[in-house]
């Protein structure tokens, strides 16, 4: 293997690992949530903000952290965003109480907004071939699967054998010799033109996103219709459209607000928040119905669900290949219908469903997932130069948050709102009302009251259980099905809206109309001129290689 095809292969490796931790870091705190009741006396509200503080400040700044990246430099923001994340996640070990522990996740969440955009956009200038491009951005995109399951795995793992904390302190580490391996193997590169801070962007966008994002997480706690809802969901807008507004009128703005006019870029990152926002709901549901029905533990849900972590790492590989090849309309649009076939198809289970068909489902749903992130992301990226891959990489991961977050919040909130219907026509009669209440707020707290109740009453814990159960698995069914019309939906709307290939002035040609070398070897097609130096030949420059040269310093 040539030595510059090795080089090219480990600034790979190194890369997706900083993309894998924090793919890992979104699920992996899950499982600690019980352990924080327990530990630390944390309430409900804690254990929501431990999670949401972490998703707020990841969502609000990460267009401005992709932004900086392409200015200051992507390997510096990925080194610092790394450091960041590495001491957040030390000092959330140590934490004392819940106050502490919410405010490194807030901590942790700015160090994952300088973090991920920069793994992407560094991909984008190295990788600039479209077909090599693309086989890189799947195994990127690989990631994503397998965080859901390694998140679960890992820290079932440790919470078996150590305490809490363990969980966050696997992390710092695990940052600090992933920084290592960047910093002696990753080249640097920013924006040639290296244009001035856009600071009325950066605190536009950030602000809007953050209201945003605040009034999808705080919905279900405040009510969909209530003022505080509207409002935070409406100023979030708000700000937006401002920041769209002077955005417009730079002379060089944080976003290039004229990207959106590129039906290759705007179909391909709403395809992606399709893809994000019932992923989340599943995932989100179909944790519990493994942990709260079936009675596995957190380290035995994760092995169960590695069926469709595998399935999106193979099709996210496999996907941007056939994108190449026949294009990213079909390729897409076939993944939104797989996956929402596939949460059709996984709503029918019961609680006695043999896990070999589960096995079948995750497999469809995943592989379907798979089809459509990477090769979306691909089309994201082959839109914009890669002098603006940061913020470009930003926009991809934005709206991999904001369909996340969403989804959770309103596939979570219908799913909520069907138990709570379901169980109070089930209820068995004779609860004390307390037990009611902690009854209709979830079926884990339905099952805790269960088992709570008095050997003697072991009837009626055993017709609460039989209830909340069967209420659950109504709510199941019901949500995916909404969660898979919406991909079904969104299937719809790719097909018809997303180009199938590069069209746009500056994007990469689409590789099947570059000239192709008599004799091609199997190693990366092209030599970008910062990694000139590993070739053992030496080619004479030419003006197209000196515009690239400006482009990676």
């Amino acid at each position: 293997m040539p030595r510059q095809t090795r080089r090219k292969g480990l600034i790979l490796f190194a890369l997706c690992l900083a993309a894998l931790i924090i793919n890992i870091d979104v699920t992996i705190v899950n499982v600690t949530l019980p352990s924080l009741v327990r530990e630390l006396d944390a309430t409900t509200t804690d254990l929501q903000w431990v999670v949401d503080a972490y998703t707020l400040v990841f969502a609000a700044l990460i267009l401005a952290a992709g932004s900086l990246s392409d200015r200051l430099g992507r390997k510096e923001v990925l080194l610092a965003g790394l450091g960041v994340f590495g001491a957040a996640s030390l000092a959330g070990a140590f934490g004392q109480n819940p106050g502490q522990l919410i405010a490194a996740r807030a901590v942790m969440g700015l160090g994952a907004a300088a973090i991920f955009p920069s793994t992407l956009s560094l991909i984008a200038n190295v990788f600039t071939d479209r077909s090599e491009r693309a086989k890189a951005i799947g195994l990127w995109g690989a990631t994503t699967g397998v965080g859901v399951a390694a998140g679960p795995i890992i820290g079932g793992w440790l919470l078996g054998q150590f305490w809490w904390g363990s969980v966050f302190l696997f992390m710092a580490p695990v940052a600090a010799v992933i920084a290592a391996v960047i910093a002696s193997v990753v080249p640097t590169s920013r924006d040639p033109s290296a244009p001035p801070i856009d600071w009325r962007g950066v605190v536009l966008s950030s602000a809007g996103m953050a209201a945003l994002v605040l009034g999808i997480i705080q919905g279900p706690n405040w009510g969909w219709g209530s003022g505080a809802t509207v409002a935070t969901i409406a100023g979030g807008l708000a700000i937006l459209a401002i920041f769209v507004n002077v955005e417009r009128g730079m002379d060089h703005p944080m976003l290039d607000i004229s990207l959106f006019r590129n039906l290759r870029f705007t179909a391909a990152s709403g395809s992606i928040t399709t893809g994000f926002f019932t992923l989340a709901g599943f995932t989100f549901l179909i944790t519990q119905y493994f942990q709260f029905i079936r009675g596995y533990s957190a380290f035995e849900t994760g092995l169960r669900i590695l069926p469709v972590a595998m399935s999106i790492a193979v099709a996210a590989v496999v996907g941007t290949r056939l994108a190449v090849k026949i294009g990213n309309k079909a390729v897409v649009a076939t993944g939104l219908a797989m996956f929402g076939l596939a949460l059709w198809w996984i709503s029918t289970v019961s609680a006695s469903s043999p896990y070999i068909v589960l096995v079948g489902q995750m497999i469809m749903g995943g592989g379907g997932l798979g089809l459509i992130t990477a090769p979306a992301t691909e089309a994201i990226m082959g839109a914009v130069s890669v002098e603006k891959a940061g913020v470009g990489s930003a926009v991809n991961d934005a709206t991999r948050l904001f369909g996340a977050a969403l989804g959770v919040a309103v596939i979570g909130s219908i799913a909520s709102s069907l138990y709570r219907s379901q169980l109070g026509a089930d209820l068995p009669p004779g609860l004390p009302q307390d037990a009611v209440e902690a009854a209709r707020s979830s079926v884990g707290g339905a099952l805790v009251v269960a088992q709570s109740l008095p050997q003697a009453d072991s009837g009626l814990a055993n017709s609460l259980s039989a209830a909340a159960t069967g209420a659950f698995v109504h709510s199941l069914h019901g949500s995916l099905r909404v969660a898979g019309s919406i991909a079904l939906a969104g299937a719809v709307l790719a097909a018809a809206l997303l180009p199938s290939r590069p069209r746009v002035p500056g994007a990469p040609k689409p590789v099947e109309d570059e000239p192709r070398p008599a004799a091609r070897s199997r190693s990366w097609a092209t030599t970008p001129p910062h990694l000139a130096a590993l070739s053992p030949q030496r080619t004479t420059a030419s003006p197209s290689s000196d515009k690239v040269k400006a482009r990676v310093r």
